[in-house]
C-alpha cells in the first residue's frame, strides 16, 4: 500500500500497514525485542518463564491421556526465545517430544529468519496458515500475540457512532478524524451485540477471528489454548492504543514503520466470544498468580543456589518483573481455553 496526500484509511488498515507492510511494516524490517529493540517481553526477562510454561504443557499433555501424536502450536514466536527454552526442556521428557509436531504460526518473515537461526537444526515446522496443522489434540500458546494485531476503534456520541479513521491529507502530518458509521450492519456480520453499555469499542477483526479458528480446532480435535497478553477484565471498553519506541511511550501516528502499535486485551469480550461459540470453558488469572503457582519462586530458590550474590540478586529481580503487582504480575492476564468436559487447571486452582 503507498501512502499519498488527501489519503484516508480506518485505523485498523493503518496499524496493519505500519506493522505488517511489506517493504515499511515494523515487524517486517527491524527486530524489536530486547536491549536494542524496543521492549522485552516475558520470555526474554529469565528463561524461568518459558520453563514454568514448558512445565505446564507437559502436566496438559498427560491431562489429555499423553496422545502418541499431538500439535504444540507457537502463535507469533518473538525472537524465538521461548520455543528455544521449551526445546531445551521437552528434550528431558522423550516420551513428549516424540509424539509432538512442533510448529510456529508466524507472518513476518524478519522474525521467522531471527526464529530459525535461533533454533538452529531443531524439528521445528513453519506455518503460514492454521489450515495447515495436522488433525490431532493441538495446544496452542499464544503470549503477547493478540495484542500485536490491528483493531478498529469506535466512539459514541448522543445516539450515533462513529469509526476512527487516519486522515493523511498532508501525508507527513497524519491525524485522527471520524466517520458515522453504522453499528447495527457491523453487530450483524460480527453475530454480536457489542455495543450495549458502551461508549467506546475497540474491537479487532482479524484477532476475533483467530480467536475462532482456534476454538474451533480444539472443539474438533481437543487440546486448548493458553494465552498470556496484556490486559483488562471490566465490561466497559476502553481507549488502550498506544506506541512503544526504544523502551518509551511514542504518538502513534509518528515513527510510522519504526515503533510498535498495540493495545490492551479486553478480556471480558474473548470470554463472550467463547461462550457464544459453545461447548467451551475458560479459566483466567493474573501472571503473577500463574507462574507462582507453577512453582516460579521454587525454580528460582533451585537455581540460585551456589550462585554468587550479584547472580542471586539479579535471577531475583528477573522474578520480581514477571510476577510483583506493580510489574508485569497483574497487567498481564493468563486466559485458558478448553474443551468443557476437560478439568485441567494447573495454575489456575
Amino acid at each position: 500500500m503507498t501512502i499519498k496526500n488527501n489519503f484516508e484509511i480506518s485505523l485498523d488498515k493503518f496499524i496493519d500497514f505500519a506493522l505488517y507492510d511489506k517493504k515499511k511494516g515494523y515487524y517486517m524490517q527491524k527486530n524489536p525485542f530486547g536491549l536494542k529493540g524496543d521492549f522485552i517481553t516475558a520470555p526474554n526477562i529469565s528463561r524461568m518463564f518459558s520453563e514454568m510454561i514448558a512445565v505446564w504443557i507437559l502436566g496438559f499433555w498427560e491431562n489429555l491421556g499423553s496422545p502418541k501424536k499431538i500439535n504444540l502450536v507457537e502463535l507469533g514466536a518473538g525472537n524465538g526465545e521461548m520455543m528455544k527454552i521449551f526445546l531445551e526442556t521437552f528434550k528431558k521428557f522423550p516420551a513428549f517430544l516424540s509424539s509432538c509436531n512442533i510448529l510456529i504460526h508466524e507472518k513476518s518473515l524478519k522474525l521467522k529468519k531471527i526464529q530459525k537461526n535461533k533454533l538452529g537444526k531443531e524439528k521445528v515446522i513453519w506455518i503460514s496458515d492454521l489450515k495447515q496443522i495436522k488433525k490431532f489434540p493441538t495446544i496452542f500458546i499464544a503470549n503477547e500475540f493478540f495484542d500485536a494485531i490491528a483493531i478498529k476503534q469506535f466512539i459514541k456520541k448522543k445516539d450515533l457512532w462513529f469509526e476512527r479513521y487516519v486522515n493523511f491529507k498532508n501525508q507527513k502530518k497524519p491525524f485522527f478524524c471520524e466517520r458515522k458509521f453504522n453499528m447495527k450492519k457491523f453487530e450483524k456480520e460480527i453475530d454480536y451485540n457489542i455495543s450495549k453499555d458502551q461508549k467506546f469499542i475497540e474491537y479487532s477483526l482479524v484477532g476475533a477471528d483467530y480467536l475462532k479458528k482456534v476454538a474451533g480446532i480444539v472443539k474438533k480435535n481437543n487440546g486448548g489454548l493458553l494465552m498470556i497478553d496484556y490486559g483488562y477484565m471490566e465490561k466497559r471498553m476502553k481507549n488502550t492504543l498506544k506506541s512503544i519506541s526504544n523502551h518509551k511511550h511514542n504518538s502513534v501516528l509518528k515513527n510510522i514503520g519504526t515503533s510498535d502499535i498495540t493495545h490492551n486485551i479486553n478480556f471480558f469480550l474473548f470470554k463472550k466470544i467463547i461462550n457464544q461459540l459453545g461447548g467451551l470453558k475458560d479459566l483466567i488469572t493474573t501472571q503473577g498468580s500463574f507462574l507462582v503457582k507453577l512453582g516460579i519462586k521454587n525454580r528460582a530458590e533451585i537455581i540460585s543456589q551456589n550462585q554468587n550474590f550479584s547472580k542471586k540478586a539479579d535471577i531475583y529481580f528477573r522474578l520480581k518483573k514477571l510476577i510483583d503487582e506493580k510489574e508485569m504480575g497483574n497487567l498481564f492476564k493468563v486466559m485458558f481455553i478448553k474443551n468443557k468436559g476437560n478439568k485441567y487447571k494447573l495454575g489456575f486452582n
